[in-house]
């Protein structure tokens, strides 16, 4: 198969791609008689970037059942650095949903994408959201009404669907060396991550003709992502490589939510990612179920409510012991 024909994408000769379909977008809407069951609003993060946040408020009739300060959800989509945007209809229907269903405010990030912007470039636009995040935090007059009013910024959490997964991860290892007082990250909700190695695994071996994710794509975003003249054996693509040094920084981690599904080509690489976050001595709450696809939430409705009921009763953990 042609890679390039099935991601829809054409290479140029200065090493950018053409996007040759983009999937449907959503405006964001602030508007109380939005039919959205979230608000939302846009937010510019780095304008020199073109990163902006894309801001959720569960709608008032539910927000004004819930407590008055919400947990905040940091978000990063997918499409494996290389495609899609917090615009994109799918990830705002998906960050509407759960920001409705768990009571919270979730920030949606607007980074930038390969192979125009090779990682860390993902990873960096990451910081800049977190930094932009404590900002909000500690000016108690200057900051988004929303977040400055609602915001529980004790209570965040980071929050990613597949390369979306892999930019929390590696931006929550960053974080440990960053003072983001007063913002505390409780936990990271990493759902079907974007993970690669060399070697490929029984579950990739499989995957050659898969519909979502076939093998000649997953090598193709991954040759547009990772720094030029990199292969999967770079620590972007593959966190077993750091060996005990890497095991060291996983045991730093908050809480870790590591979700999958059986019939994702990735599903090998993300059972050996949460083997070695708990063999690091991080405390891990996995949820492999049978079946499924890559990106299985964005379009089964079903599999979408059992992701906010895992990821309600992760969050509700910390909720609970704040009343204790």
């Amino acid at each position: 198969m042609d890679p390039y024909a099935f991601l829809k994408l054409s290479p140029n000769p200065d090493g950018s791609v053409t996007r040759l379909s983009w999937p449907p977008t959503a405006p964001a809407s602030a508007s109380p008689g939005s039919p959205d069951p979230a608000l939302s609003k846009d937010l510019p993060l780095d304008p020199g970037r073109s990163t902006f946040v894309r801001i959720f408020l569960p709608h008032p009739a539910a927000a004004a059942a819930a407590p008055a300060r919400l947990p905040v959800v940091l978000y990063f989509h997918g499409g494996g650095f290389v495609l899609f945007s917090a615009a994109s209809r799918m990830f705002h229907d998906s960050c509407c949903r759960h920001a409705s269903a768990l009571g919270a405010i979730v920030v949606s990030v607007e980074y930038r994408l390969a192979p125009e912007h090779r990682l860390p470039a993902a990873y960096d636009d990451a910081m800049a959201a977190l930094a932009w995040l404590r900002s909000q935090a500690l000016d108690a007059a200057g900051a988004e009404p929303w977040l400055r009013e609602r915001a529980d910024f004790e209570r965040c959490y980071l929050m990613g669907s597949s390369a979306g997964a892999n930019i929390v991860y590696h931006a929550a290892l960053r974080s440990l060396d960053v003072d983001l007082a007063p913002v505390k990250i409780r936990g990271l909700i990493l759902n079907q991550p974007y993970f690669g190695g060399v070697q490929r695994t029984e579950s990739e071996l499989r995957s050659d003709n898969d519909r979502i994710l076939p093998l000649p794509a997953n090598d193709l975003m991954w040759s547009l992502a990772l720094p030029e003249g990199a292969d999967r054996s770079h620590e972007y693509c593959d966190p077993t490589v750091d060996g005990a040094a890497g095991r060291e920084k996983a045991g730093r981690l908050p809480r870790c939510l590591v979700r999958g599904h059986g019939g994702d080509p990735l599903v090998d690489r993300q059972k050996t990612f949460a083997t070695m976050l708990e063999a690091g001595g991080a405390r891990v709450t996995t949820a492999f179920n049978e079946g499924g696809f890559h990106g299985v939430e964005l379009s089964d409705p079903a599999k979408a409510q059992v992701l906010v009921e895992i990821i309600r009763d992760f969050v509700n953990i910390d909720a609970v012991k704040s009343t204790i």
